[in-house]
């Protein structure tokens, strides 16, 4: 699969989410492209301040990836720019690479706002592309929030 295929999978991903959350969505893949494990924000639906489509698809991934909570080899494809806590997430599960779609510059934490995935302090430091379908996934963002000031 293409990074381009890992994006739509996570735009598709990002339409489960509730009428009230952003509409992010992460999709984490093995090495073999295989899909593990796909989510939705779904802060304000659960009142949970984690539950990030990152850290919600990562759970899910390391539930059945077979490692514990290693993720090595794996992909997360999200549809935004992780925040600090996602990219302190994925880093510590050890996801070989990040690939995004749209930029944050208010709290991307993957090359925006920080860039906490490539800070050489860290004994884990995973592959980031960043910006496939940039359009795509901030249009999604865009008629979400339209729609809220409406």
């Amino acid at each position: 699969m293409s990074d381009e295929d890992y994006i739509r999978a996570a735009l598709v991903a990002a339409v489960g989410a509730s009428d009230t959350d952003v509409p992010v969505g992460a999709v984490v893949f093995d090495a073999d492209g295989k899909e593990l494990a796909r989510a939705a924000n779904a802060r304000e639906a659960t009142g949970d301040p984690t539950a990030h489509a990152e850290v919600l698809a990562l759970r899910a991934a390391a539930a059945v990836h077979g490692d514990g909570w290693r993720l090595e080899g794996c992909t997360l494809a999200v549809t935004l720019e992780p925040c600090t806590m996602c990219a302190g997430a994925l880093v510590l599960a050890r996801v070989s690479r990040v690939v995004f779609g749209a930029w944050e510059p208010k709290t991307g934490a993957v090359g925006s706002l920080w860039d906490v995935v490539r800070d050489q302090r860290l004994t884990h430091r995973p592959l980031v592309r960043g910006g496939v379908l940039d359009d795509e996934c901030g249009a999604l963002l865009r008629e979400f929030f339209s729609s809220k000031r409406s």
